[in-house]
């Protein structure tokens, strides 16, 4: 549980210390990978937190869903059209949907523990 979190705060860290600049051409390619990193990343945790976890998946929908959302932002320059704003509402949701998964089976597990100790 604890290396996931470790490795998104240390992404953060580097990002905000190290100076680079992106391309104002790719800037919408870079936001939808950090999009889709923290998808990703949330869903890890949503998964460890329930015992569910695979690292088979949770790469495969690493990698799967970044190239599937390139993919469509590339679609959507080439047709015109803004396909990203989909994807940044699909991805949006479902980082709401997974945190609101972990913030509630902790909730959850830590009412139980509160009912057991007062139970004793």
């Amino acid at each position: 549980m604890l290396l996931p979190i470790l490795g998104l705060i240390i992404g953060c860290l580097a990002a905000y210390f190290l100076p680079w600049n992106v391309n104002p051409a790719y800037s919408v390619y870079v936001a939808i990978a950090i999009l889709a990193a923290l998808d990703s990343v949330l869903g890890g945790i949503s998964a460890i937190v329930n015992k569910k976890f695979s690292m088979e998946i949770f790469l495969s929908g690493f990698f799967g869903n970044a190239l599937l959302a390139a993919f469509i932002i590339f679609l959507g320059e080439k047709l015109g059209l803004d396909l990203y704003i989909a994807v940044v509402v699909v991805f949006g949701t479902r980082l709401f949907q997974n945190f609101a998964v972990i913030r509630r089976t902790y909730i959850v597990q830590r009412n139980k523990k509160h009912e057991a100790k007062s139970e004793n």
